[in-house]
């Protein structure tokens, strides 16, 4: 697999079809993610899953229930609430398909913006910038259905709109 600095070299790119000149744009911290493009083609970016822990609060028995000869209860049980922390998912690091920095054209990311900003999602400048804002509403999109990254999954930017949908997708709808 090849890989490259994604986003550093994506930014790159947007530059040049922005007409930004001889030199890349500065690459903010958040976009140092990394793609590698295997031998088909297809690009993959890398997130690591945090693990996931809950609070658990159990009733724990102090001193049982006294009943009397008769069955009725002399003196009633106590419990102590006991919390404890558990992990209910390990951190794991996963893999997901994303567009290779190519794609990543001026009016792309324009298209990217206003797909964010009609969701509600993206609240800054329709400007084709990958920036902090931008990586911020893509996170932010797909946290509950995806990687938890700043970098597009194909599978979100298919839902959002940017990049179509393959044959098969279209028949299953």
């Amino acid at each position: 697999m090849k890989t490259c600095h994604g986003l550093a070299l994506l930014m790159f790119c947007t530059a040049c079809a922005a007409g930004g000149g001889d030199s890349p744009r500065p690459v903010p911290a958040f976009m140092q993610a990394q793609i590698e493009q295997d031998a088909e083609g297809r690009c993959w970016g890398h997130d690591i899953q945090p693990a996931v822990i809950e609070t658990v609060t159990v009733q724990e028995l102090v001193t049982p229930a006294v009943t009397g000869p008769d069955g009725v209860i002399r003196v009633p049980a106590t419990y102590r609430s006991v919390i404890r922390q558990q992990i209910a998912r390990e951190r794991q690091a996963v893999a997901f398909e994303t567009l290779c920095p190519p794609h990543y054209t001026q009016d792309f990311v324009e298209s990217l913006q206003r797909a964010l900003a009609v969701r509600g999602y993206y609240r800054g400048p329709v400007n084709g910038r990958l920036d902090a804002a931008l990586g911020q509403a893509v996170q932010d999109y797909q946290r509950a259905t995806g990687p938890d990254s700043p970098l597009l999954s194909m599978a979100a930017a298919r839902r959002l709109g940017p990049v179509p949908l393959s044959p098969e997708e279209l028949a299953a709808l």
